[in-house]
């Protein structure tokens, strides 16, 4: 599906709906609490730019909807919750970091996986126009801390997507386990 290749799928137990366009304050839907949900992971992926990166998210996104839709497994209304996204952004330029996309065995995947810079999760991506949005915005946000000389400033966090305002937020910062 869109040249991703899939990690593991395995279900969990929804916790809540977040809304996060609503003003200064969120909402949360606690209808859904408790309902199993479905997470499918995708190995890493490499891109020269972040429309590529968009573009090819939101097309795996959009083809799994289609196979969920075929297969009867479930709707898929992303506006309605029933399909999220959660994209895992980083920015590199080390060249190791695209030998991801390439067949260069284990120890080569490691050696780019390595080379890939601090990832940034953006969780909750309820639209494929989204999903294209924020995975842009987030790219663009951490290329300009890198060459501006604030590399210390991408941390390794969860990050929304603020539609009114289009651009990420920080929701919590991840703990680094030593």
């Amino acid at each position: 599906m869109a040249n991703f290749e899939i990690t593991r799928v395995h279900l969990e137990e929804d916790t809540a709906n977040n809304k996060h366009d609503r003003g200064d304050f969120s909402l949360i839907d606690f209808n859904r609490a408790g309902v199993p949900l479905m997470e499918l992971v995708t190995e890493p992926h490499t891109f020269k730019t972040d429309i590529e990166a968009a573009d090819s998210a939101s097309r795996f996104a959009k083809e799994l909807q289609l196979i969920l839709w075929y297969l009867g497994v479930s709707e898929a209304n992303m506006e309605k919750g029933e399909m999220r996204v959660e994209a895992n952004i980083s920015v590199s330029d080390n060249i190791k970091a695209f030998e991801l996309n390439q067949p260069v065995g284990l120890s080569g995947r490691m050696e780019a996986i390595a080379a890939l810079g601090t990832k940034v999760e953006v969780k909750n991506l309820n639209s494929f126009k989204s999903v294209e949005k924020a995975i842009k915005y987030e790219v663009d946000r951490m290329i300009k801390l890198l060459e501006s000389g604030k590399e210390e400033e991408i941390v390794q966090e969860t990050r929304g997507w603020d539609e009114s305002k289009q651009k990420t937020f920080s929701q919590r910062k991840k703990r680094i386990k030593s």
